[in-house]
This record gives C-alpha cells, sequence and structure tokens, in this order.
C-alpha cells in the first residue's frame, strides 16, 4: 500500500480568496457570514449566509468561459488552479492517465438552474442558452477541471449531501493508495446561495436568522455558505523525490451509513466512522488530539456528535480539542468537509486551533473543549475531519503531519 500527501491547496470561500487568506480568517475567528445580497433575497425569511464577498467573475473567467460555468464550477477552478501552483506537481502525456479529478458537489449547477427557471416561469422566456445542461450538470467542475489540467485518468463527482467533499477526498486517497493512481486533483465546491436554494432550505426550519453557534446552549440552526476548497493529493515517494513541500499526510478514511433516517443523525453511524478512521490510519484514540467536527449549530447534529466523539473515545475525550469553523464560514454542504480539511492543515501546519465562534453558554450536551471564540496554539500530530449528512451518510478523514 502506498503512503499519500498532500502537496498544495487552494480555497476561495467568504474567508478569503486564497488558502493564506482563509487561514488568516480562521486564526483570527473572522465571521464571514453576513446578509444575504442576491436577486429577490429580501423575499426571503432566512437573510444571513456565508457569500464569497465582493465576488466578481469577470475579474476570473473570460465571458465565452463563464457561458460553460456556473458559480460553483468557477469556485472548483479558481482553488484548483492555487492548488496546482503550490504544489508544482506537473502533468504530462506520460503520467496524465494515472492522474484522477475527484470533486464532491450536492447542489450541482443550482444558481443556473435558479436563473433559467426565472427565465422560464417569471419572464415567459421560451428558448434558453444551448449549453445549460452542461452547465448545471454535478459533474461539470470534475469535467472541466479534467479538460483544464489535461487529465486523463478518472473524473467524477461524488453526491452524499453534507459529507460529499469527504467521500470524494477518500475515493482518491484510496485510489492512490492502491497504486492505480499516482495524484489526484480532489476536494469539494459548492453554491447554493440563491433564491431557490434558500427557499428550499427553508422549508426544512433548520436555519438560523442570527449566526451560527455550534455546540451552544443558544444555538438555533445552520448557515449556509458557499465556496471551494481544492487539494492534490499524490504518492508519498513521488513527492518526496521531487521534493515537494508536504504539508500533511492522508492516514486514513472511512464511511459509514446509519441506515436508519433520511434526516436525523445516529449516534452509532457517526462513532462507527470515526472508528474505522482509527483502524485504517493505524491510530490509537489517545493519538489524536484535534477534530474538526461537522458541528452544524442544529440542535440535533451537535448532540449526537458529542456523544458519538465520547463513545469512541471514552475518558480520552476530555482531553481533545474539537472545533466547528462553520462558525465562521458556513456550512459548504457539498463543498464542507474539503474547506474545513483546511482548518485541520492549518493545526498540523501552523500549530493553531481553529475556534468555534459566536460562543455564548455551554450546553451540558456538547460538554467538550470546543476551543470556544479564541484560535489556540497548540502542536498537534494526529487529527480527525468528521462529515455526517442528510441520508445517514457518514465520512471520516484522518490526517497526520509527515515526519
Amino acid at each position: 500500500m502506498k503512503r499519500v500527501v498532500i502537496t498544495g491547496s487552494g480555497a476561495i470561500s467568504a474567508l478569503g480568496y486564497n488558502t493564506m487568506e482563509h487561514y488568516n480568517s480562521l486564526m483570527n475567528g473572522i465571521c464571514g457570514i453576513k446578509t444575504l445580497e442576491f436577486k429577490d433575497s429580501d423575499s426571503l425569511s432566512i437573510k444571513i449566509g456565508a457569500m464569497v464577498g465582493e465576488y466578481r467573475a469577470d475579474k476570473f473567467f473570460s465571458l465565452r468561459d463563464l457561458s460553460f460555468f456556473d458559480r460553483y464550477t468557477q469556485f472548483a477552478i479558481i482553488a484548483a488552479r492555487e492548488a496546482m501552483s503550490q504544489s508544482g506537481f506537473e502533468i504530462n502525456m506520460k503520467n496524465s492517465d494515472k492522474v484522477g479529478v475527484i470533486i464532491g458537489n450536492s447542489g450541482g449547477g443550482l444558481q443556473t438552474l435558479d436563473e433559467n427557471y426565472r427565465e422560464v416561469f417569471k419572464h415567459q422566456k421560451k428558448q434558453l442558452h444551448p449549453f445549460i445542461v452542461p452547465k448545471l450538470m454535478a459533474n461539470a467542475a470534475s469535467s472541466q477541471l479534467s479538460i483544464i489540467f489535461d487529465v486523463k485518468g478518472p473524473s467524477f463527482t461524488v453526491s452524499a449531501a453534507c459529507a460529499s467533499s469527504n467521500h470524494a477526498m477518500g475515493q482518491a486517497f484510496k485510489l492512490i493508495q492502491t497504486g492505480q493512481l499516482i495524484a489526484a486533483i480532489t476536494g469539494g465546491s459548492e453554491s447554493m446561495l440563491c433564491f431557490g436554494g434558500i427557499k428550499a432550505w427553508e422549508g426544512l426550519r433548520i436555519m438560523s436568522k442570527e449566526a451560527c453557534r455550534p455546540f451552544c446552549k443558544n444555538r438555533d440552526g445552520m448557515v449556509q455558505g458557499e465556496g471551494a476548497a481544492i487539494f492534490i493529493f499524490e504518492n508519498y515517494q513521488d513527492a518526496k523525490k521531487r521534493g515537494a513541500n508536504i504539508l500533511a499526510e492522508v492516514a486514513g478514511f472511512s464511511m459509514t451509513s446509519d441506515a436508519i433516517d433520511i434526516v436525523n443523525p445516529s449516534k452509532k453511524g457517526a462513532a462507527r466512522a470515526m472508528i474505522g478512521a482509527l483502524k485504517d490510519a493505524k491510530f490509537n484514540p489517545e493519538d489524536v488530539e484535534y477534530i474538526n467536527a461537522h458541528g452544524t449549530g442544529t440542535l440535533a447534529n451537535d448532540k449526537t456528535e458529542c456523544a458519538a466523539i465520547k463513545e469512541v473515545f471514552k475518558s480520552h475525550s476530555n482531553k481533545l480539542m474539537i472545533s466547528s469553523t462553520k462558525s465562521m464560514h458556513g456550512h459548504l454542504i457539498g463543498g464542507t468537509g474539503a474547506v474545513e480539511l483546511l482548518g485541520c492543515l492549518l493545526a498540523l501546519n501552523k500549530q493553531i486551533i481553529a475556534p468555534t465562534i459566536n460562543f455564548i453558554k455551554k450546553d451540558p450536551d456538547c460538554d467538550l473543549d470546543i476551543v470556544p471564540n479564541i484560535a489556540r496554539q497548540k502542536t498537534v500530530k494526529c487529527v480527525l475531519s468528521n462529515s455526517f449528512a442528510f441520508g445517514g451518510t457518514n465520512a471520516v478523514i484522518a490526517l497526520k503531519r509527515c515526519p
């Protein structure tokens, strides 16, 4: 089995237009959640979200490109450009068929869908742009990345609701670990902050109108975000040989299904996913020092996740640092696991644990060290990143510092 490492990262979110801006926001506990500003947003009951601020697509893409790229695809491309540049990994005729693109996404081109529904039903438009379908399809981002970077290995999208990115990165990890690939462009992207996207989520009645307060007694729901994080996963020996800067080693991965309920979380399913990741990584529970939690800010998720952590880590759970960076960048749904992996890389490379901001009052059901409000300087070697999704779909990634 091959060792797998991360040699590049790229990001765009409400916290910044690149990885370092995102890191700086995490370290300083900056909240990217603001009043939503898009067409018809004033008629929604939910008026907050973590939008990419002052985003102008024409600064990054030509008008021709924009006829093919939905907003979520644009974000994926921007983040991938940074990841590839940082990594220094070169794709050429000799290796392109051993490189893959595996991206997590849940909503596909929802912005495109929303815009064109409005054109048809509100403005009675009879004919739409001929490239609507390739623009809105769920595999648009992965396909466009394979074209841009000349990747001729497997290219596909994984859609598993809020666990999509972790599932995608897990597949990339396993394909490299087993020698089927030498490298992969992987991560996740999402952009559901539009009228139709928010209107649909309003119906679930789990959205906060004020703030995202994970693990807080005062929490009253999640807040959506948008953006992307893309990484270069690579065979360790190849990365070492070419002198790449290694950000972390991907040590393990596990995925489970609750098989109980389509929306309510399960302690057992989440616990089995964490146990599986520990086993795959050959970690003892005591090895783990930090968990980037799923931590949505909903009543059900947060107490269930804490209960699962206690079940897996027993007495060591009181020594763990746990934070939810969703409090800052919002819940990116299919892209959230990728953006949250940046919090793990921050911990491993900068020895800084991102905080859970907006914390006011402790909840007895969430009585773990959730690193409230202020980032913490702490050297860690082994971390987990949790994603637990609608559909009862769970995916956990284990990372460690690479010596």
